[in-house]
């Protein structure tokens, strides 16, 4: 018995101490494959990169008609949409990598990538805008190119020592001349008043004379349009989709910027729209689920990412809510991110985005998008803005509100807000 007794306590003990050297490797290796905030932004530039160099690279060498598909939905013809969709490519990518662009030169990969981008776009600006160039993009005929104008207008109150202040003369002559052309035409009577509104205040901040009636309409329209609670309807009737995010809430507060730098609206009325903001991205943040994704519901889901637009402008501006920290933010978008683009095939060969939502899904695109349009996907990467030594990148990983709400974390009760 004392044998059998000693061979058991024996083999118990080298049964635990395997045990605890397993647990201890275990642990190890987990601690070793904590992704960090460096990784995670390594992770956005590579796959902004990835999405912006088709668009920006061939423009500046006269070769973005020659060399992007227009693909379109079922049962439409891509004749249309070559009219618009080239300068839907360009105007929402720049709009997209602005931020980004806007940070000085560094030595470092990232630094080299973002001079290779910002030195293309310059030039590639210059072809857009000159009639002699293959790749003169059309500001002159049909209502779209009211939109597409509005996020290069974006792009440059977004980056203006970066996009707009190195232009040379003649280039900037032409930018004015084809924004103005706009004004023969009108959009739709919803979120498009903000589009023809925000390439007048553009023309305002460099000096040119604006339309006041785009302006002022744009200004009374979107305002009646508020609902409560962070949300704006998008027209005289709401729509349950992203377009507080895509479109009105981030563009609405750029609109207002610069209309309270010249001193045409008060202060109030630009920080009541960042508080509004500010209170939808609450929303935006809770939408991610503890495993990355998030419903895909209302017009336009082949824009992705761009779902994201109000969270990551309200993270570039410092204004998050007290209770949603900068690295939850990041974690929770670069788990969509890599649950979107790591898992779903969202390019074709040559590196262009393709119709769909998680890979190539053209029955799900709206009749209005085509190739061009998928670009939005740009903006949901603003945090990019935020220098590698900000806090948005440098926190530990943080679980989101979604991940904690069923892992039986603590997080905050959500109430309504009366502004």
């Amino acid at each position: 018995m004392n044998k059998l007794k000693h061979v058991f306590l024996t083999t118990l003990i080298f049964v635990s101490a395997q045990a605890v050297t397993q647990a201890q490797s275990q642990k190890k290796t987990k601690q070793n494959t904590v992704v960090t905030g460096a990784q995670d932004r390594e992770y956005w530039v590579n796959l902004l990169y990835k999405m912006s160099s088709p668009v920006i690279l061939n423009l500046s060498n006269s070769t973005l008609k020659k060399n992007m598909p227009v693909e379109v939905p079922p049962g439409l013809k891509p004749d249309f949409f070559k009219k618009v969709t080239y300068l839907e490519a360009v105007g929402r990518t720049m709009a997209g990598v602005a931020p980004w662009l806007a940070l000085p030169d560094d030595d470092t990969k990232e630094g080299q990538m973002r001079k290779t981008l910002r030195t293309a776009l310059l030039k590639g600006i210059a072809n857009a805008v000159d009639p002699a160039n293959p790749d003169y993009l059309n500001f002159r005929t049909e209502s779209q190119p009211i939109v597409d104008a509005a996020y290069m207008a974006q792009a440059f109150l977004r980056a203006p020592k970066a996009l707009w202040e190195p232009l040379d003369p003649v280039t900037k002559a032409r930018v004015v001349e084809e924004f103005k052309a706009l004004r023969t035409r009108t959009g739709a009577y919803n979120n498009w008043l903000l589009f023809a509104g925000i390439d007048e205040v553009f023309l305002m901040s460099i000096g040119e004379q604006a339309d006041p009636v785009r302006i002022e309409f744009a200004k009374r329209k979107i305002l009646e349009w508020y609902q409560g609670d962070g949300w704006y309807s998008d027209g005289p009737s709401f729509s349950m989709d992203y377009y507080n995010s895509y479109v009105i809430h981030p563009m609405l507060v750029d609109f207002f910027k610069v209309l309270s730098d010249k001193k045409r609206i008060n202060v109030e009325m630009y920080d009541t729209a960042v508080k509004r903001m500010t209170r939808y991205s609450e929303f935006s943040e809770r939408i991610i689920s503890p495993e990355g994704t998030y419903p895909a519901m209302g017009r336009s889901v082949t824009y992705r990412t761009a779902v994201f637009q109000a969270l990551g402008q309200v993270a570039l501006m410092n204004k998050l809510p007290s209770q949603i920290s900068p690295a939850q933010v990041r974690s929770g978008v670069t788990t969509v991110m890599h649950r979107m683009f790591d898992q779903c095939n969202n390019f074709d060969k040559d590196g262009w985005l393709v119709l769909g939502f998680c890979g190539s899904q053209p029955g799900i695109a709206d009749g209005y998008t085509s190739t061009g349009s998928l670009y939005m996907a740009t903006l949901g990467f603003l945090p990019l803005g935020l220098p590698a030594d900000n806090v948005f990148w440098t926190a530990p990983a943080e679980d989101w509100t979604a991940k904690k709400a069923w892992s039986g974390q603590p997080f905050k009760k959500d109430y309504h807000v009366e502004y």
